[in-house]
């Protein structure tokens, strides 16, 4: 008989961020029974946070072929077009299924999606909720719908230990209390990792647990080496240090200037561009920020950065502000196909812990949540072909491991904007075992693309197009992927 700490269901979804949300109810849809574990209450994830749009090609002017053209563009060469053939292609349904769920987006004077520039687009595709809370107000609603669900079992305030696997397959999830959840298929969607650096834009547990999860029980991971670091985040206020600053403000017009008061860079460009400047200017000058000049702007679209600035003592109708880059995504991450599977059965990732090709060297702005959406959706209806399960006595949880102020530090020095031989190997014995797999896998890439920036190799390699660092055992081999 089991156990009552023991749950039995179709599918688990560990992480509460719009993709995990997003993948629960379409399973549920399809009748499903779902368990959902989130370490933070719902609608508190990262996704929460996410001040960018979903991008999707809605206008007059545009198409998925445009939109297929800039993210591979931003990606450096290394971009699997057939994942970024399927978000581009499938994201106007996903946002129309947004709307049948009653997720209300901004709105022009005639009714019609407002739809926003960002840097690296070519044509005005994003759609926003709120100005810059569209991550908060998605987490929401989507946290709404799966509530009313009466097949969705949450699990708030847990924490994934380890994965249940039997015979090479996982069956369940066995999390730090001591609770077990046994399901056909198991979907992981805990986000990435950028709160390894000690200078983050990403909630603190955002650490890379879910990929470890995963690792642990066998699975591939990839393209570690590349993190995108935000190139407006703010320094230097009490309170408010790495707090994001939209890229859409940019899109309105806001400016960047170093301390002479004159442009650099150009705002709109792909965000490595636009972080490497950032970081030369710091570099040369010796200054630790420099200004984004939004006065401008309509802040009125804005309407949460407008609130958090003014609280932290900033007017920015009439201040500039402070900004300096800050790690921000992670593009690597678990080996998936387009479906969400691994080469693990049973197991399935999906959103920022999983990693398909589609962002290449560089995610494209805005391409994330639509990807949680794209692909949360898909990895539902595959994950339900999986067989049920029959699995005995659950293993006993694991201790966590956490990475240390020490370890954060390190990240920051050693695999920042800017690494080399030297600077990664002093990461190659990091206690966190995340860690020294991103400075494995930025040693092995020997050339400079996108995020990956190598002082001692600081060309574009050719010869390394479409080659993926794939972390099977312990050391990464390039693999071609389209």
């Amino acid at each position: 008989m089991p156990s009552a700490k023991r749950i039995d269901c179709d599918l688990v979804v560990i992480g509460a961020g719009a993709a995990g949300l997003y993948c629960a109810l379409k399973a549920t849809e399809l009748g499903a029974s779902v368990t959902v574990i989130s370490a933070t209450p719902l609608a508190q994830t990262a996704s929460y946070w996410a001040q960018g749009g979903l991008a999707a090609a809605l206008a007059d002017d545009d198409s998925p072929q445009l939109h297929l053209d800039d993210t591979e563009r931003a990606g450096r060469d290394l971009v699997s077009r057939s994942a970024a053939e399927t978000l581009v292609n499938e994201a106007p349904a996903m946002v129309a299924d947004l709307q049948r769920l009653r997720m209300q987006f901004d709105v022009d004077h005639d009714g019609r999606l407002a739809l926003a520039l960002e840097g690296g687009h070519s044509r005005r595709r994003i759609v926003h909720a709120g100005g810059s809370s569209t991550g908060r107000r998605l987490s929401r609603q989507l946290s709404a719908a799966l509530v009313r669900e009466p097949r969705v079992t949450v699990l708030e305030g847990a924490r994934a230990s380890n994965l249940w696997v039997e015979s090479c397959r996982v069956v369940g999830v066995v999390c730090e209390d001591g609770r077990a959840v046994t399901a056909r298929a198991t979907v992981i969607a805990t986000g990435g990792a950028a709160a390894l650096w000690s200078r983050t834009t990403n909630p603190p547990g955002s650490i890379g647990t879910g990929i470890m999860l995963a690792r642990n029980a066998g699975a591939a991971v990839a393209d570690l080496e590349f993190v995108q670091f935000h190139p407006t985040a703010i320094r230097g206020v009490p309170g408010r240090e790495g707090f994001l600053i939209t890229e859409a403000i940019r899109g309105e017009g806001a400016t960047l200037l170093g301390p002479d008061g004159e442009r650099f860079v150009d705002e709109l460009a792909p965000r490595d561009e636009v972080a490497r400047a950032i970081w030369t200017v710091i570099e040369q000058s010796g200054v630790d920020s420099v200004a984004l000049d939004m006065r401008s702007v309509d802040l009125g679209r804005f309407p949460n950065i407008d609130e958090a600035l003014r609280l932290s003592g900033i007017d920015p109708r009439r201040d500039c502000v402070p900004v300096a880059p800050a790690a921000h995504y992670l593009m690597g991450g678990v080996v998936s196909d387009l479906h969400g599977a691994t080469n693990v059965e049973g197991l399935y990732v999906i959103g920022e812990s999983a990693c398909t090709g589609l962002h290449g060297a560089n995610r494209l702005a805005s391409n994330s949540l639509s990807e949680c959406i794209v692909f949360g959706g898909r990895a539902a209806v595959a994950a339900l072909d999986q067989p049920a399960v029959k699995a005995g006595p659950p293993p006993p949880p694991l201790a966590p491991q956490l990475p240390s102020r020490p370890t954060r530090e390190a990240m920051w020095q050693g695999a920042g904007l800017v690494r080399s031989r030297e600077s990664l190997e002093q990461l190659l014995d990091d206690p966190y075992p995340l860690a020294a797999l991103i400075a494995r896998c930025a040693l092995a890439r020997e050339e400079s693309r996108g995020a990956h920036y190598r002082s001692d190799f600081s060309s574009q390699n050719s010869d390394l197009d479409l080659m993926h660092a794939v972390i099977t055992d312990d050391q990464p081999a390039f693999q071609r992927w389209t």
